[in-house]
C-alpha cells in the first residue's frame, strides 16, 4: 500500500527530474549544429546535483529522529549547530572568504567551482534548533514573555546576518520561526510585540539598498520604467503568458535568450510556463500540493512535540518558499531571491531540501512500524483464548 512517505519520495524525484530538464533547457543556447539531447541532460551539472540530492533524501530517511532530539544543554548537537550557523553567516560577509555574486555575498567557495551557501544551512538548521528548544522548554515558552524572547534572540541575529545580503530568505526564516513558536504554545500577543522590531528592520534593509526600493516601485507599477526597474518582472510575465495552453515546446523558449534574467534560478518557473504552457505549470503546482498534502498527513499522526514541530517547519518552509517564488514570477509580489524548491538550479538548496524531506520520510516510517505493532498487539489481545482443560 502506498503511504505518505512513499508519496514524498516520488514527488521529490519528480520535481528533481523535471528541474534537471528545465534548468538544462533554460541554460541551453542557440547552436545551429546541435539540438538539446538526452546526453546533454545526463552530462549536466544539474543532473549530478539531482543524484546527490536523491542520496541526501535517502540519508535523511535512514536517520532515527530520536538521535536528533536526544541530549540537553551542550550535550545536544543543537547548540553547536546554532553556533556553526552564526559562524558561517559571519564568515560569508568577510571579503576573501565570502564570494560576491551579483553584488551580494552569499557563498563560501570551498574549492574553485564548488561553493556552499550558509543561508541554506541557517534556513533549515533553525527549524531543528527551535524544535529541540521547544521540546525541552514548552511549559516555560507558553507561560511567560521571556520564554518566547529567549529563542527569538538567536533567530533575530540569524535573520539580521542573512538580511544584509538576502532579505527574502531572512524574512522567510523569521516568519517560519515565529509560526513554529506559536504552534508550540507561545502567545500570539507575545509575537506581536516583535512586529515593530521586524517592521523597522525591514524598512532599514530596504532603505539601505536602493535596488530593494526599486523592486518595490517595480512591483507597484512595472510599466513606469519598462526598460529599467520594471524590465525583470515584465519579461517574466511575457514568458508566462507566451506559453499559452500547451507551451512553445521543450527548448523553444524565446525569453531565455538574453531577455529573462535569472532564467535557471529564481525565474525558472517562467521558462516552464513558456515551454510547457498552462499544462506544465499546473503539473508543477500539483506536485507541490501533493508534497504538502503528504507532509500534512504525517504531521497529523505525529505525537512527540519535537517531531511535530520539525515536520511542520519542513512543510511550511517548502510551502511558503514555493508560494513566494510563484508570486514573484507572476508579478504578485516584489522580486526576491527566493528559489523554487527542488526545481530552480541549485546545489546547497537541493541537498538540504531533499535531506529534510528525508527526515519526514523517516518519521513516517517509524509511525508505520508503531501502528503495525499496535495492530498486532490489539489483534492478539482481542482473539478469543482457548479454554483451559481441567
Amino acid at each position: 500500500m502506498l503511504r505518505a512517505g512513499h508519496g514524498l519520495i516520488l514527488v521529490v524525484i519528480a520535481l528533481l527530474g523535471f528541474g534537471v530538464v528545465m534548468v538544462t533547457s533554460a541554460s541551453f543556447t542557440i547552436d545551429l549544429e546541435h539540438n538539446l539531447q538526452l546526453a546533454d541532460i545526463l552530462r549536466s551539472r544539474s543532473f549530478i546535483l539531482a543524484l546527490l540530492a536523491v542520496g541526501a533524501l535517502i540519508v535523511g530517511s535512514l536517520i532515527p529522529i530520536r538521535w536528533l532530539r536526544a541530549g540537553q544543554g551542550w550535550k545536544s548537537p543543537m547548540p553547536w549547530l546554532l553556533g556553526l550557523i552564526i559562524l558561517l553567516l559571519i564568515l560569508v560577509l568577510i571579503p576573501g572568504v565570502g564570494k560576491q555574486v551579483n553584488g551580494a555575498r552569499r557563498w563560501i567557495e570551498l574549492v574553485p567551482g564548488l561553493g556552499f551557501q550558509p543561508s541554506e544551512l541557517a534556513k533549515w538548521g533553525m527549524i531543528l534548533v527551535l524544535a529541540w528548544y521547544v521540546c525541552h522548554q514548552m511549559e516555560f515558552l507558553s507561560r511567560r514573555l521571556i520564554g518566547f524572547l529567549i529563542p527569538m534572540i538567536p533567530v533575530l541575529l540569524v535573520c539580521a546576518l542573512i538580511g544584509s545580503q538576502d532579505l527574502g530568505t531572512a524574512v522567510l526564516v523569521g516568519w517560519i520561526s515565529v509560526l513554529l513558536l506559536i504552534a508550540a504554545g507561545a502567545k500570539i500577543h507575545h509575537a506581536l510585540i516583535l512586529l515593530p522590531v521586524g517592521g523597522l528592520g525591514f524598512f532599514a534593509a530596504v532603505m539601505a539598498s536602493p535596488y530593494r526600493l526599486d523592486r518595490l516601485r517595480a512591483f507597484l507599477n512595472p510599466y513606469d520604467d519598462p526598460q529599467g526597474i520594471g524590465y525583470h518582472v515584465l519579461q517574466s510575465m511575457a514568458a508566462v503568458s507566451g506559453g499559452g495552453l500547451a507551451g512553445r515546446g521543450l527548448g523553444n523558449s524565446v525569453q531565455k535568450f538574453g531577455y529573462l534574467p535569472e532564467d535557471t534560478t529564481d525565474f525558472v518557473f517562467a521558462v516552464i510556463c513558456e515551454e510547457t504552457g498552462l499544462i506544465g505549470a499546473c503539473l508543477v503546482v500539483m506536485l507541490y500540493v501533493i508534497l504538502l498534502g503528504c507532509g500534512a498527513s504525517i504531521i497529523r499522526r505525529l505525537r512527540h512535540p519535537f517531531e511535530r514541530l520539525l515536520a511542520m517547519g519542513v512543510v511550511m518552509t517548502i510551502g511558503f518558499q514555493a508560494l513566494l517564488n510563484l508570486a514573484v514570477v507572476t508579478g504578485l509580489a516584489p522580486t526576491k531571491g527566493i528559489a523554487l524548491p527542488l526545481l530552480s538550479s541549485g546545489g546547497t538548496g537541493w541537498l538540504f531540501t531533499a535531506f529534510f524531506v528525508g527526515l519526514l520520510v523517516s518519521m513516517e516510517r517509524q509511525l508505520a512500524r508503531t501502528e503495525i505493532s499496535g495492530e498486532i498487539v490489539e489483534s492478539a489481545v482481542s482473539e478469543p483464548q482457548p479454554a483451559l482443560e481441567t
